[in-house]
């Protein structure tokens, strides 16, 4: 396998990297609120399903 001439190589990431398509910053805070709700969300549900087996063990047991 040939290795390519490291400039053309960095031409051509240059080129690849300006076909990106970076997210405005509003949605960029928006993403990020909703992935906070979310585990804020996911964090509260394990904990009512942990207190929910907690107390059944507890009265199995008791």
């Amino acid at each position: 396998m040939n290795m390519a001439n490291p400039l053309q190589f960095l031409q051509q990431v240059r080129s690849e990297a300006g076909k990106i398509s970076w997210p405005a910053r509003r949605e960029v805070l928006v993403t990020t609120g909703m992935v906070f709700v979310m585990a804020a969300l996911t964090a509260t549900f394990f904990a009512l399903v942990d207190w929910v087996f907690r107390t059944g063990v507890g009265l199995i047991i008791n």
